[in-house]
């Protein structure tokens, strides 16, 4: 009697449909990942879908919906396999002062960043503790790790995720699974140049790298902004048995900005 073969494990990528996510997606497959993306932007994941050289499956969902992340983590198992690697990449961001924000603002951006990001972790975590495997990688931010102007929401959430994801690896490590940060300065993506008076200027680019003294912001050291794909070769050697003894960090890809303080 012939044994079934083992169904092929998967990597999930969840914020696939633009910037750092579909980077992430593309250089994955490149790397031959098989691939299962999501998103709550069901146009974004086609046109993601539309660049990878092998069909892939795509699953609309708002990691907000707790209810509808469960779903869709059993139903990928169930249809295309275990899913053995996991990017995190999903996340949304705004600005505004500690004292003079919309609390609603605190609220959506803990909402995505904070609880729909554990949604998603325990989703696929306790799936992976089951069968004592699986990396997991979730982009933050480096503003977790330094205070920038503005940036109290947005960066507090990332701080947040950041040591949730530590205390995750701290948990899984006895299941042999690892759970890492990828900590991202400016990047050139939708996300970062909505924070320029012209998305289209590169004096944005320009006023990145050279920082400014009155924001308290370095600048760039290395002297250019990162690319998406530049993040996305961090997630991937992370998530890769290359890094097989490192869990529970946080890589900061950011080109020197916050001279890792």
């Amino acid at each position: 009697m012939t044994t079934p073969a083992s169904p092929t494990p998967v990597t999930l990528v969840v914020g696939a449909a633009q910037g750092i996510g579909r980077a992430t997606a593309e250089t994955l497959a490149r790397g031959g990942h098989r691939l299962v993306l999501a998103d709550r932007d069901p146009e974004g994941l086609r046109k993601t879908a539309a660049l990878l050289d092998t069909p892939v499956p795509v699953y609309p969902v708002d990691i907000r919906d707790n209810d509808a992340v469960e779903y869709v983590v059993h139903s990928i198992e169930a249809e295309h396999g275990p899913i053995a690697h996991l990017a995190h990449v999903a996340g949304v961001f705004t600005t505004g002062s500690v004292l003079d924000s919309d609390p609603q603002d605190w609220q959506y951006i803990f909402d995505v960043n904070v609880t729909g990001m554990v949604s998603v972790l325990r989703a696929v975590g306790r799936a992976m503790r089951e069968r004592r495997s699986g990396s997991i990688v979730v982009v933050g931010s480096n503003s977790a790790g330094v205070p920038r102007m503005d940036m109290g929401v947005y960066g507090s959430s990332k701080a947040a995720a950041t040591m949730i994801v530590r205390v995750l690896g701290l948990e899984l490590a006895r299941y042999g699974i690892r759970a890492n940060v990828v900590a991202p300065g400016s990047t050139d993506t939708a996300m970062q140049r909505s924070l320029w008076t012209d998305p289209d200027d590169d004096a944005g680019v320009r006023g990145a790298i050279e920082g400014d003294l009155s924001q308290f912001k370095v600048g760039i050291p290395l002297g250019r902004i990162a690319d998406p794909a530049d993040i996305a070769d961090a997630i991937e050697f992370l998530l890769s048995d290359r890094a097989r003894h490192i869990t529970m960090q946080a890589l900061y890809v950011d080109g020197g900005a916050t001279l890792r303080a």
